[in-house]
């Protein structure tokens, strides 16, 4: 599953949804007719409506008709099967695990993503954490078959001094 958004509100009374979201792909997850799975139990839900509003995502799901429907959704995350996405990229659920390699030496595993004004991995071994910032000047390749991801390491970049 990969992590689309979350529920923060409902909105009006006929089962609009507003959903946070800053997910890359959002033109892939959020059309009518789509699935996406909400909150721990993954419930399978299909979108009827969809729009922009200020930085909302707008949903209305099939079968929800009303705010006493919509409301228990309130606080749920929002995902999508990775197989569903039709992308030509990649996902952040796709690098994280990858093995960080600066030429034949292993600098450790991408444990996570931060998003800022620019996304950040996060790669650790057993001794230490580093921020990479994930830019084309210091990733120099992604493989996921194999699942490495190889960096061009400057100065600086993975010293203390």
């Amino acid at each position: 599953m990969v992590y689309v958004g979350e529920i923060v509100n409902t909105h009006g009374i006929k089962g609009e949804l507003r959903i946070v979201s800053d997910f890359k792909y959002k033109d892939k997850v959020f059309f009518k007719g789509n699935k996406l799975y909400l909150g721990k139990r993954k419930q399978k839900v299909l979108i009827d409506t969809y729009r922009k509003h200020k930085n909302y995502d707008m949903v209305k799901f099939d079968d929800i008709n009303d705010i006493n429907d919509a409301i228990i959704f309130k606080g749920d995350e929002v995902y999508v099967k990775r197989e569903d996405l039709d992308i030509d990229g990649y996902v952040d659920e796709d690098i994280i695990g990858l093995k960080v390699y600066d030429e034949d030496k292993l600098i450790g595993k991408v444990t996570s993503i931060i998003k800022n004004k620019q996304e950040i991995l996060v790669v650790k071994n057993r001794n230490k954490s580093y921020l990479i910032p994930f830019v084309n000047e210091f990733i120099k390749n992604i493989d996921l078959d194999k699942k490495i991801l190889s960096i061009n390491v400057i100065e600086g970049l993975l010293d203390e001094n």
